[in-house]
C-alpha cells in the first residue's frame, strides 16, 4: 500500500530513494514566497485601513482583514497535498441562507474562521522562516560540504577555498573529505527534512483542516435536515402551483365546455352521456382542489397558519372552536407543519373520537409556536397505531420541534406541537 503522509513514509527503508524527501523540501520552501505575500498584503491592508480610518473609508478594510485567513487557509489546505494524501476538507459550513450578509454572519461566528486567521498570522510572521531555515540546514549544509571541490576547482583555483565560511581547505584531500562528509549528512538531511515537513503539516491540519468534532457534525446534520425541509416544502409549492395553474384551469374549461355542450344537446342518449361526462368531470375537478389543498393549501401560503387551520376547521366533520393568536407569519417550514397536525389530528377526530367538539388553540410563547388539538370523544389515541401521527412527529423533530400526545381510556384527547421558530414578518 503507498503511503498516504510524511508519517507512514518515514518510516520505511526505502524513504530516501522515493520522492517523499523531494516533496518534503518543496513543502518547505514553498512557504518562503506564499508567507512573504501574505505578509506583505496583511501589512499593507493594515496600513491603509488605519490611514483612511480617520475618514471612516478604512474601517471596512480592517474590518475586511477579519477574513484574511480563509484565502490562506484554502491554499494551505491545497499545500497539504504535496506532503499528505489525505482529504483536507474545509470546516466551514453553508450559510442557511443565500447572501453576502448571512455568509458573513456565520463566518464571524465560525471558531474555524479565527482559527484560521491566528494560523495567517503566525504563517505571515513566524513559520514560514523556520521552514526555510529547516530547509537551508538540512540542504544547504551537505550541498555545500560535498561542492567544495568543485568550488576549490573553480573559485579557489584550484589551491584553496572556504568551506561552510568557517574552514579554509588548502588541499584537494581535504576537500575531498569535506565532500565525503557531506553525504551522510545529506541523508541525515533528507530525514530531517521528513521530520519537520511532517510535523508542519501536522500543525497546519489541525489549524485549517481539524477533525470535526462530533458536535460540529451534529449541527451540520441539524442544517442539512432543515434545507432538506424548505427544500421539500419548495418543491410542495410548485407542485401546488403546477396544479392549479395547470391541471385544475383545464378540468375548470373541460367541465363549464361539457355543461355547454349538455345544455346544446337534444334529449335523447347522447345528452345522457354528455351529462354524465360533466358530472365525471365536476367530480374529478373536486378531487383535484381537494388534492390541491393536501399539498400545500393556498390560504396557508397567502395568508398563514392561522387562516389555514380555520379553514380547516370549517371543513372539518365536528365543529371546531379555532383560536388561533398568531399575530404575524413564522418560516414557511414550521407554518406547513403546524398545519398538517392540525388537519391530521381533525380527520382523525372526526373518523376514530366520536366526538360532538373539538378545539384548536395557537399562540406564540418563549420563541415557540404552540398549538393544542383537544376533542371530547372516547379517548384511547395511540400515536403509533395507525393514527397517522408518528410521520407528523417526524417531520416536527426535523424541526427540532415535539409532539405530546394525551388519551385516556374516556378522553378528552390532547395533542399539543411545539416548534421552536423565529417571526418572519409581523403584523401591525
Amino acid at each position: 500500500m503507498r503511503p498516504l503522509n510524511l508519517r507512514q513514509a518515514l518510516a520505511r527503508p526505502g524513504f530516501l530513494l522515493s520522492a517523499w524527501p523531494w516533496r518534503a523540501a518543496g513543502y518547505l520552501l514553498s512557504s518562503a514566497p506564499v508567507g512573504i505575500v501574505v505578509l506583505v498584503v496583511l501589512l499593507l491592508g493594515v496600513a491603509v485601513g488605519g490611514a483612511l480610518a480617520v475618514f471612516l473609508i478604512g474601517l471596512p478594510l480592517l474590518a475586511v482583514q477579519a477574513f484574511a485567513g480563509l484565502p490562506v487557509a484554502a491554499l494551505e489546505r491545497r499545500r497539504l497535498r504535496l506532503v499528505d494524501r489525505r482529504p483536507a476538507p474545509t470546516p466551514h459550513v453553508e450559510p442557511v441562507k443565500p447572501g453576502l450578509k448571512a455568509w458573513g454572519r456565520t463566518r464571524l461566528r465560525e471558531p474555524a474562521t479565527w482559527r484560521e486567521l491566528g494560523h495567517t498570522l503566525a504563517f505571515a510572521t513566524l513559520l514560514w522562516p523556520l521552514d526555510l531555515l529547516a530547509a537551508a540546514l538540512a540542504l544547504g549544509v551537505p550541498l555545500a560540504l560535498i561542492s567544495t571541490p568543485v568550488l576549490m576547482a573553480t573559485v579557489g583555483g584550484g589551491e584553496e577555498v572556504r568551506v561552510l565560511k568557517t574552514w579554509l581547505a588548502t588541499s584537494w584531500p581535504e576537500a575531498f573529505g569535506a565532500a565525503a562528509a557531506g553525504v551522510p549528512l545529506l541523508a541525515v538531511g533528507g530525514y530531517v527534512l521528513g521530520v519537520v515537513a511532517w510535523g508542519r503539516a501536522e500543525l497546519t491540519r489541525m489549524l485549517v483542516a481539524p477533525p470535526e468534532e462530533p458536535g460540529e457534525r451534529v449541527e451540520e446534520l441539524v442544517r442539512s435536515r432543515v434545507r432538506l425541509v424548505d427544500a421539500f416544502e419548495a418543491e410542495r409549492r410548485r407542485i401546488e402551483r403546477d396544479l392549479h395553474d395547470g391541471a385544475q384551469q383545464r378540468l375548470v374549461a373541460l367541465t363549464m365546455t361539457l355543461g355547454l355542450a349538455r345544455l346544446d344537446a337534444p334529449p335523447g342518449p347522447l345528452a345522457g352521456q354528455l351529462a354524465k361526462a360533466h358530472d365525471e368531470a365536476g367530480k374529478a375537478l373536486e378531487e383535484l382542489r381537494e388534492l390541491i389543498r393536501g399539498i400545500h393549501p393556498k390560504v396557508l401560503a397567502d395568508h398563514g397558519l392561522g387562516a389555514a387551520v380555520a379553514d380547516a376547521a370549517d371543513r372539518s366533520a365536528v365543529p371546531v372552536d379555532v383560536a388561533v393568536d398568531l399575530p404575524g407569519r413564522l418560516p414557511e417550514a414550521v407554518e406547513s407543519a403546524g398545519y398538517f397536525v392540525v388537519r391530521e389530528a381533525l380527520a382523525n377526530i372526526g373518523k376514530h373520537s366520536g366526538a360532538t367538539r373539538a378545539e384548536v388553540a395557537g399562540r406564540y410563547e418563549d420563541g415557540r409556536l404552540a398549538i393544542e388539538v383537544r376533542d371530547d370523544g372516547r379517548g384511547g389515541a395511540e400515536a403509533g397505531k395507525g393514527s397517522g401521527l408518528t410521520g407528523l412527529a417526524d417531520r416536527v423533530s426535523v424541526l427540532d420541534g415535539r409532539i405530546s400526545l394525551s388519551s385516556p381510556p374516556g378522553g378528552p384527547t390532547l395533542l399539543r406541537v411545539e416548534i421552536p421558530c423565529e417571526w418572519t414578518e409581523r403584523f401591525a
